[in-house]
């Protein structure tokens, strides 16, 4: 059990850092968010719990093809925001936006030959 809470409490000091970072220097802040270090973290774990090269690798492939739909939404927040749209709005719909991207590569991914 106390394995889970280093990992939550790890978690939420690397959220926490990246906001105070932000406030700062937005860029750098973005710049730090950007970086798979929950992915690799989240892969540290899984090798730890379970070492076995193929489930890494399924796991490390499936996390790349999952990224590519989340990525419209850094484009369509701003763009929103730029016009005026409300902060919580912008981010919902690059939420959703997110959310139906991650169905239809759910959905056709493995049409295409992708482990996911």
């Amino acid at each position: 059990m106390w394995q889970v809470a280093a990992k939550a409490l790890l978690s939420g000091v690397l959220i926490a850092a990246i906001a105070e970072i932000g406030k700062r220097l937005p860029a750098l802040g973005a710049l730090v968010a950007s970086l798979p270090l929950v992915s690799v973290l989240g892969m540290i774990f899984l090798w730890h719990a379970r070492p076995d090269p193929e489930n890494m690798a399924v796991h490390a492939e499936a996390t790349f093809w999952y990224v590519l739909p989340s990525l419209p939404m850094f484009l369509l927040i701003p763009a929103l925001l730029r016009h005026g749209t409300p902060f919580w709005l912008a981010l919902a719909a690059g939420c959703m936006l997110t959310i139906a991207l991650y169905l239809g590569m759910m959905h056709f991914g493995p049409r295409f030959g992708l482990k996911l």
